[in-house]
């Protein structure tokens, strides 16, 4: 097995790892020699994510837990754009209502902007950038992103998922993320359709 370490302390976050890991496994054969494991374990201090896009600041945490663990490491930035507010909260999404706000802080401050918009459409997306260095200085790091294109609703739906899930309403499915089986939303989600990309790449690589 090939430790990967995951660059998060978010427990949300490193669930969902784990749990794509197993729902993506059968389509993707290389995933049986890899072992997604948490920066927790180290005690790794998140990093200030100072970028202006998701994959800069992914970048940054793959390269700051690498420094800090001696593993190669992925780093996952991600979070909600919408339309209506020009894009945010976007980079800013776990702290779209404060710096220690929580997910219902942050879905209140969701519901609070676009009432404020009611003509305006609720068009929104997921969006997740994932970045994956074989060591600190990797000179060729592998950055990959994943959309998932979707509706804000008008109050949470669900008690599934974490962060902004009661409020992200699918067509396709006909449900919030927040009602979706786990198992579904780990084949669909922004974070799952850039995971097959970066396992895609990753499959070419020697990390023996």
């Amino acid at each position: 097995m090939i430790d990967i370490v995951i660059a998060t302390n978010n427990d949300g976050k490193m669930a969902e790892f784990e749990q794509m890991r197993r729902v993506l496994a059968d389509g993707h054969p290389s995933l049986v020699r890899l072992r997604f494991v948490s920066q927790r374990q180290w005690a790794v201090a998140s990093p200030a994510e100072d970028a202006d896009t998701f994959r800069d600041n992914a970048l940054i945490k793959a390269r700051h837990t690498a420094a800090e663990t001696g593993r190669p490491a992925i780093g996952d930035d991600s979070g909600l754009v919408v339309d209506a507010l020009d894009g945010r909260p976007g980079i800013f999404s776990s702290r779209f209502a404060g710096e220690k706000a929580s997910d219902a802080d942050n879905n209140a401050k969701l519901v609070e902007e676009l009432a404020k918009q009611p003509a305006a459409p609720r068009t929104a997306r997921f969006v997740c950038a994932l970045a994956f260095v074989r060591h600190a200085e990797d000179p060729e790091p592998i950055v990959v992103e994943g959309n998932w294109d979707g509706e804000v609703l008008d109050a949470p739906r669900g008690e599934r998922g974490f962060g902004y899930d009661p409020l992200f309403f699918s067509p396709e499915h006909g449900l919030s993320v927040g009602e979706m089986d786990p198992d579904e939303k780990h084949r669909v989600s922004h974070r799952a359709r850039a995971l097959e990309q970066l396992i895609d790449r990753l499959a070419d690589l020697e990390l023996d």
